[in-house]
């Protein structure tokens, strides 16, 4: 059965259903669009799976570009997540709010070029350094949203990478930045003795966890922070300075040393992943994207100074899965679906270092006074110990 043959879900469903002696009456239920999200986001479109989406907040933050009360979507099929996530939220709004910064590093292609010898990649590299201005006219020409920033070289033996680093505006970008590192492949091929062997060399690094994107920063880099005071982490967070930093000292700090985990950090990846599908980002950033550090001081006055730093964050508010009508919606619900002359990304990030930091605050406080099982219990199965 060649699916390709049909012209619409519903055909494609139907076939399939005939094929396998099922029914999916679910999956063929959906609102979108499907002219969009089969042209534009899903080949061989059968319907749509649907993911739980709740909302935490208001979360207030005073960042570098987010400031004011945000609810923060967030879809997950994880019981306790948007409770813990929202625990946290209230912990840090009834402190005074969660401060941000971020800085716009964007996204990078790498090519991988086979030369003859080290001294025809040397060769190579000084061609791409000395023509740097027509590379960037060749490849801004391929899009009104994007700037070329950079080209860095790396090379072993036979093999050169140039890292191309792009401004892509408001969108995450990977796809754009693909289509201006082949014109510029093209060229250095046309100029010079190197062969292309793959336009990404895994260099890049995209959707892979590593540590060149945790030390130079890959779409954003963003960090939120928040003083949480002796009384709050008494009344909504039920535990003390002590047993907070007793956990992430013993759990954050010297369990990710003995893994080797790249980052340290309780578990930013569920608030991550719950963000990213909530808002139609790709999904398999978060192999990157979860290498963030977390951060515990306690104060003289019994509370505690808690920060998350993401260095790595590939995101967009246009483009690929935003474009559909619940993605749109739902960041519409951040105040992102306007633009605001590329400075969204930015907000965005913010938004979501805060929201990290909230579900890290009451990941740790959780642990703190033992109560993880107990709400995976209560709220996971839907009920009681």
């Amino acid at each position: 059965m060649n699916l390709r043959t049909y012209k619409s879900a519903s055909e494609r469903r139907v076939a399939l259903e005939q094929n396998l002696n099922i029914t999916l009456p679910v999956i063929g239920t959906f609102s979108l669009s499907e002219e969009i999200a089969s042209t534009r986001n899903c080949e061989n479109m059968i319907g749509a799976v649907q993911i739980p989406m709740g909302v935490a907040g208001p979360l207030l933050i005073d960042g570098q570009e987010a400031k004011g009360e945000f609810y923060i979507p967030l879809a997950t099929t994880e019981g306790a997540l948007v409770a813990s996530v929202n625990r946290g939220i209230k912990s840090i709004t009834q402190s005074g709010g969660a401060n941000a910064i971020s800085t716009k590093i964007g996204i990078s292609r790498a090519p991988v070029f086979q030369v003859e010898s080290l001294k025809a990649g040397k060769v190579l590299i000084q061609w791409a350094q000395d023509n740097f201005k027509k590379i960037k006219e060749l490849t801004e020409a391929t899009s009104s949203h994007l700037t070329l920033l950079e080209i860095k070289s790396f090379q072993v033996g036979k093999n050169v990478y140039l890292r191309f680093r792009f401004d892509t505006d408001d969108a995450m970008g990977m796809n754009m930045a693909t289509i201006a590192t082949t014109s510029a492949v093209l060229e250095i091929e046309k100029n010079t003795q190197a062969i292309c062997v793959a336009v990404s060399g895994n260099m890049c690094v995209d959707k892979k966890p590593n540590f060149l994107n945790f030390i130079e920063g890959r779409g954003v880099s963003a960090s939120a922070e928040a003083v949480i005071s002796k009384e709050i982490l008494k009344d909504v967070l039920k535990t003390t300075s002590e047993e907070i930093f007793n956990v992430y000292q013993r759990k954050v700090v010297h369990g990710s040393i003995l893994s080797g985990t790249i980052g340290a950090n309780a578990q930013i990846a569920n608030i991550l992943t719950a963000i990213f599908l909530a808002t139609g980002q790709d999904a398999a950033h978060i192999a990157e994207a979860s290498a963030a550090v977390t951060t515990v001081e306690v104060l003289n006055n019994g509370g505690i100074y808690i920060s998350v730093s993401i260095p790595d964050l590939p995101i967009g508010t246009v483009g690929g899965g935003t474009q559909l009508e619940t993605q749109k919606e739902a960041l519409s619900i951040l105040k992102l679906d306007k633009a605001k002359n590329g400075k969204n990304t930015q907000i965005f990030a913010e938004i979501i270092a805060s929201t990290a930091l909230a579900g890290e605050l009451s990941l740790l406080a959780s642990l703190a006074e033992n109560s993880l099982a107990c709400a995976h219990t209560t709220l996971g199965r839907g009920k009681k110990i």
